[in-house]
This record gives C-alpha cells, sequence and structure tokens, in this order.
C-alpha cells in the first residue's frame, strides 16, 4: 500500500494556477491640506471558466485611511485558462499597491510629502464600520521606519538625484494584511527523562514552524530548546489548519501554549501531592516554570523538579491535549490586522532603463515577535519577491496557441542575489492578546505587502515618469 505521489514538471507548474492579472481604476479626492474627501476604487480580475476565484483586492482602500465617502467595486472575468490560486498576500500585494501609488500621486498633486500625506489621513478606527482597531502600530512604523531611512533628507521635487548617468528616487508605501487565527489541536507529553515532545498537524514549508513552536514550548515550560521536540507534517497527529493566511503562529502557537498550561496545572497537582512537597499549599498564580522546575514566584527555593514529580508518581510519562478555539464573540468587536512602512531607494540608468533597488527598510508591526529570526528571514524573503513583482515576474501566453511562452525559469524572470541589496527590517513592538493569547499576530504576507509600490514610487520620485503596470520592465520605464 504505497503512498501515490504527484509529481509536475517545471513547464506544468506554470499551468496550475498563479496570481490573477487585474485591472484596477482609483480616484482620490483632498482639500488642498491633504484631508481626504473621497476614495474610489474598483477592480477586474480573471478567473476561469470552470470556477469563481475571487480576491479581496478592493477593501484594503476602505480600510487604511480615514474618509468619509468611500465607493469600492469588484468584478471577475471568466476566461479560458485555468484558476488563479492564493499567492503571498493574495488580493492585498495587487490592490494596496493600487491604492499607495494613486497615494503618491495625490501628494505630488498637493504638494505635500508623501508621508505626511499619510499621517494627515491616518485611520484610528476602520473607517468601513468604525470598529477599533485590536491593536494598530502603523504610526510607529512610519516614524521608525523613516528614521531608519533617513527620510527627512528627502527632496520634493522628482529627478533632484543623481549619481553619473543614474537617477535616484525615494519612494515610499504602507502594507496591511488580516490578522487571523483558526482552530487547532495539539498534545504534549512530558517523559521521565525530563524530555517534552509537542504534537500538531502542523506544516513547515520553509517559515520556521520547527523552530518558533518548539520555542513557544520551551518557554512556556521552563525547558531548554534541547529538551524540547516538536512534532509535525503527520495526519495521524492532532488536527492544524494549513500554513496560510499569517496563522500558524496565532493558531498552532496558541494551541501549544494551551496545552503546555493545561499540562503545568496537572503536573503542579502532581507536585503537591507529593509526600513533603514545598508547593502543599501553592495557588497556581503562585507558581512559574523555570529551570525544570516548578517553583514559588516569590520564594524561588521552594521548587520541584519535574523529573522528580514524575518519578514520584511512578510515571514514565504524563500526557495532555488541547484545542484551541478562537474567541469570535470578542474577535468580531476589532479589526485585527497587521501593517508596515517600506521605504525604497532606487537607482535609474537615465539611459537603459534599467532599475535597481538598492536599499529597503521595512517596519514592520505584528505583534509579539515569538522567533526574532525566523521572522527576519521571513519578512526578508518576502522584501525580496516584492521586489520580483515590481521589477521582474511576468508570464508571457501565447493567445493564438493557448500555450505559456516562458515556462520555464531562464525565461522567467525572478530576483536573484545580483538584484537585491541592502534589505533592513524593523519590528514594532506590539502585543495583541485580541487575535491570540500568545500577543502574536503573524509575518508571513505583510512583508511582502507595499513593496512593489514603494518602488514605483521611487522610480516616479527618481524619473518624474509613472509606470502604470507590473513588471516595470526597462521597456515600460524608457516609454514613460
Amino acid at each position: 500500500k504505497r503512498s501515490v505521489r504527484v509529481v509536475l514538471t517545471r513547464q506544468q507548474m506554470f499551468t496550475f494556477g498563479h496570481r490573477p492579472e487585474t485591472l484596477q481604476h482609483l480616484k482620490l479626492a483632498a482639500d488642498t491640506d491633504g484631508t481626504l474627501q473621497s476614495v474610489v476604487h474598483t477592480a477586474v480580475a480573471e478567473t476561469s471558466r470552470f470556477e469563481d476565484y475571487v480576491e479581496v483586492v478592493v477593501n484594503w482602500s476602505g480600510q487604511l485611511y480615514t474618509c468619509d465617502n468611500i465607493k469600492l467595486g469588484y468584478q471577475v472575468v471568466d476566461l479560458d485558462q485555468f484558476s488563479p490560486i492564493d499567492m503571498r498576500a493574495p488580493g492585498a500585494a495587487h490592490g494596496v499597491h493600487a491604492l499607495e501609488v494613486a497615494m503618491d500621486e495625490l501628494s505630488y498633486a498637493l504638494k505635500m510629502d508623501p508621508l505626511a500625506l499619510r499621517l494627515k489621513n491616518y485611520a484610528e478606527r476602520n473607517p468601513m464600520d468604525d470598529l477599533p482597531y485590536s491593536t494598530k502600530e502603523l504610526r510607529a512604523c512610519y516614524e521608525q521606519g523613516a528614521a531608519r531611512f533617513g527620510w527627512a533628507d528627502r527632496p520634493q521635487a522628482p529627478r533632484s538625484m543623481r549619481e553619473g548617468t543614474e537617477l535616484v528616487g525615494w519612494g515610499m508605501a504602507t502594507g496591511t494584511w488580516d490578522a487571523m487565527q483558526m482552530f487547532a489541536r495539539a498534545s504534549a507529553v512530558l517523559h521521565a527523562d525530563g524530555q517534552l515532545v509537542v504534537s500538531s498537524a502542523a506544516t513547515d514549508i520553509g517559515t520556521g514552524t520547527y523552530t518558533v513552536m518548539a520555542q513557544i514550548a520551551a518557554a512556556a515550560m521552563g525547558l531548554p530548546m534541547e529538551q524540547v521536540r516538536f512534532q509535525l507534517g503527520d495526519s495521524t497527529l492532532p488536527v492544524a489548519p494549513i500554513e496560510g493566511g499569517s496563522s500558524h503562529v496565532t493558531t498552532v502557537g496558541s494551541a501549544v501554549e494551551g496545552v503546555c498550561e493545561k499540562l503545568q496545572k496537572r503536573l503542579l497537582k502532581m507536585a503537591q501531592a507529593v509526600e513533603g512537597s514545598p508547593l502543599a499549599r501553592a495557588r497556581w498564580s503562585e507558581v512559574e516554570f523555570a529551570d525544570g522546575t516548578v517553583r514559588r514566584r516569590n520564594r524561588p527555593s521552594d521548587a520541584v523538579r519535574l523529573t522528580d514529580i514524575l518519578a514520584a508518581a511512578g510515571e514514565a510519562s504524563v500526557e495532555e491535549k488541547y484545542l484551541l478555539l478562537p474567541h469570535l464573540l470578542k474577535q468580531k468587536k476589532y479589526v485585527r490586522a497587521t501593517h508596515s512602512a517600506v521605504f525604497c531607494e532606487v537607482r535609474v540608468d537615465e539611459l537603459l532603463g534599467t532599475v535597481r533597488v538598492t536599499r529597503v527598510v521595512s517596519a514592520i508591526a505584528a505583534g509579539r515577535i515569538m522567533s526574532a529570526k525566523t521572522a527576519r528571514s521571513q519578512v526578508t524573503g518576502a522584501v525580496v519577491w516584492g521586489i520580483s513583482q515590481a521589477l521582474h515576474e511576468e508570464t508571457h501566453a501565447d493567445h493564438r496557441l493557448g500555450r505559456f511562452m516562458n515556462h520555464n525559469m531562464s525565461e522567467y524572470h525572478v530576483a536573484v542575489n545580483a538584484d537585491i541589496h541592502d534589505i533592513d527590517v524593523i519590528f514594532v513592538e506590539e502585543d495583541d492578546r485580541v487575535v491570540s493569547r500568545l500577543g502574536a499576530k503573524g509575518v508571513g504576507e505583510i512583508g511582502i505587502v507595499g513593496v512593489a509600490a514603494a518602488v514605483c514610487n521611487a522610480i516616479f520620485h527618481a524619473t518624474g515618469q509613472r509606470v502604470r503596470s507590473t513588471p516595470m520592465t526597462p521597456d515600460k520605464v524608457m516609454q514613460a
């Protein structure tokens, strides 16, 4: 009974889903002081003839900025090709792009700094339904990102900076993405030798799930990382959702912390049952788990080793299971989102139209960061993809033959090492207990949102010409 494995060739992969093409129109109106008076955003997107694939493309224009008059429209068109699929930050990667490019254009029409325009219309509550945000540190993203980038030194006029044949431009954009939580189960087993095994049928697609879940469990149980093992990737393990929507840490991570807390409470009861236990009358609120022990917070000498608890009980292991269910009634009272501010420097060769992204600062507000190294890696990779979206990635189809013309990695261009220069990631302090018990939100997708728009706006600042479609290839730059 061997498992069945389906393998697609590189060429076949191009026929099985893609980010949908969209045609978007925006109209913005503002007073001379920059106060937005109306926002109109409509989008037409593709789908297949056998399936309606829809994305949240225009909704972001009703959330990011305070405005009393907002009109949004979205429709899909049936085409004779395969259905699009979710790609990183589906809907937001191109929907926010259009909004942020339009905001940049408005700033020049108003003779106003692009960042100042965004701060002028900063939304403390969601304009669409007047709900408060669970947390929103976007203003801190603007401030810290601008300071790190040196935005205050930016000249307002386009074509103001040059080095040799290259025109230098600085652009910025806002990013946003939903902060989601689903349901998940987890189990935790503490063995007599002090080894902790935590399990959930989660996945790790390169995001660092193994690492961050082990870190969450180790921190909760007061154990060193080398004594903790996280099991995933097996359907026989406690159920977990797909790794998508930037929700794995908020969901599976919360389940991991929840099952560890349940295990802690059981271990405390077992410790109190030991004859002569220094914790016999200790309350749950009075103890902590640290250094492989359970001990009183105000008297660390009153401690019992976890291994001694199992030995005294004659148990080879102790197991607990936990079901995480989102607090929907509480969450529905708030808008839950991650935010970012992206600052970008480009150099455009005036003779060739080639664009180099030489510097990016991405300031992220995504709740508590559970694993700084893996989170920074996520955002760095997302910025790389955003640069690739802005300058390189495009599938060409021969509509006479119904075939893709560049269905290989030599002709489908992506950003490579030579295209990527300095990327600086900032995590703004934020703690969101509405989204998750951990205070975390998720960083998988927010890192790409706004990157292409920042590149586009920097190209305009460098050249004085607007490129209105992606990828912004040299021929488009020269035509502009």
